[in-house]
Formats: C-alpha cells, sequence, structure tokens
C-alpha cells in the first residue's frame, strides 16, 4: 500500500535522481523510431486540428518537450519535481518549463491543444489515475489529443533506488491497455490508436492516442 505522501515521496525522488536521470535518458529518441513515429504521428494530429499549445505533463528534463518543439508543436513542459525543472531549463534554455502537478493541473478549460504524458502516469496510484485523466479532458479542447506511455504489465514494485544508485521512493505501477483504456473511456476520450513495443524506453511498453470526445463536458 501506498502512503498518502505519495506526491512529495515523488518530487524528493525525482530532485535527488535530476542531474542523473537526465543524463541516462537525453538521447533514448535516438534508439526507439517507433516512439520518434508515434511522436510525430500526435505532433501531425495537432497541426491537423488546428494547432494549439501542448503541454509535456510530467516533462522530467525536456527531452520530449523538446522534440515536439523540433516537430513545429507549441509545447511546454509541467513536472512536480524542482530539481527536474531546473535541469530542464539548463538543458533547453529558451523553452517554457513550470512547476505543477498532473493531479491539479493549473491551466484553463480547454485551453490545450494536446497534451503528453510519456512514462509520468507510471508513478500514480491506480486510484488516482481518474482524476487525472479528468483534470487532463477538462483542460483540453474539445477533440484534442492525449498521447500516453506505459509500462505494460500488473505488477506494482517500490523502487528505492535508481539513476546512479540515488536513494528514491517510488511505486511503478505496470498496467494492461485494457485498464488504461476503460480509464480514459470513463473520463470522456476516444481512443484512436493504441499498441505495445519493446525498445530503450521500455522492456514492454505501451502507447495511447486518445481524443477528447467533443460531445462531453
Amino acid at each position: 500500500m501506498e502512503s498518502d505522501g505519495w506526491l512529495e515521496d515523488m518530487r524528493t525522488s525525482y530532485d535527488t535522481v535530476a542531474g542523473s536521470y537526465a543524463d541516462q535518458v537525453r538521447n533514448l529518441l535516438d534508439e526507439t523510431p517507433e516512439e520518434r513515429a508515434i511522436l510525430a504521428l500526435f505532433a501531425d494530429l495537432v497541426s491537423t486540428s488546428g494547432g494549439g499549445s501542448v503541454a509535456d505533463v510530467g516533462c522530467g528534463p525536456g527531452r520530449i518537450t523538446a522534440h515536439l518543439r523540433q516537430l513545429g508543436v507549441d509545447a511546454f513542459g509541467i513536472d512536480l519535481s524542482p530539481g527536474m525543472i531546473e535541469v530542464a531549463r539548463r538543458d533547453h534554455p529558451g523553452l517554457r518549463f513550470e512547476l505543477g502537478s498532473m493531479t491539479d493541473l493549473d491551466l484553463g478549460d480547454g485551453s490545450m491543444a494536446g497534451l503528453v504524458a510519456w512514462y509520468s502516469l507510471i508513478h500514480v496510484p491506480d486510484a488516482q489515475i481518474g482524476s487525472v485523466f479528468r483534470h487532463f479532458h477538462r483542460v483540453l479542447q474539445p477533440g484534442g489529443s492525449l498521447l500516453i506511455g506505459f509500462h505494460v504489465g500488473d505488477e506494482s514494485k517500490l523502487k528505492t533506488q535508481g539513476y546512479g544508485g540515488h536513494p528514491m521512493k517510488v511505486h511503478v505501477h505496470r498496467r494492461q491497455h485494457g485498464q488504461m483504456i476503460a480509464w480514459l473511456d470513463d473520463a470522456g476520450f476516444t481512443i484512436g490508436e493504441h499498441r505495445t513495443l519493446t525498445s530503450a524506453e521500455s522492456a514492454l511498453g505501451g502507447i495511447i492516442l486518445a481524443r477528447r470526445r467533443p460531445d462531453t463536458q
């Protein structure tokens, strides 16, 4: 069971590993052509729907935010960890990175053309996922695109160290597509595409592309 302080544990853990984490993941997209193709598809969906702002929620050191910008997306990053935000601003000067939590997004209703949660939902407890997806729904424009990356499986494990051996205290949740799709459907999303793949990003990764249903409030 996770304590009620999971958000604080996550913030402290990623503050601790921010520098070493950034070093380890900086070039992962160079090794993951399928993920690059999916990000390009997401960027195209945003563009063909009229464009607009896209939030990379749980952006970490900002590598996905920066890649989306290279694809022509008006992307900015949000992360819970001040340490990660500091690294993102250092590594990607001139891009916008803000401190914030996916559990309480400080974004206007219907203000986003797209959202990305790239392996950033893996520490959110099951009991909170529905609320997070409702926040995503609230801030997206009707028809707005959502891209999610996650680890596929059935286990949840406590991670006590990582990224250079630094101490951590976060639960890593692996989930099946069916459960993720059900949560998204309940929150008012229509699933466009989903797949499982193996790459440098994840030994067994799940990708879901969805849209906010235009007929939901």
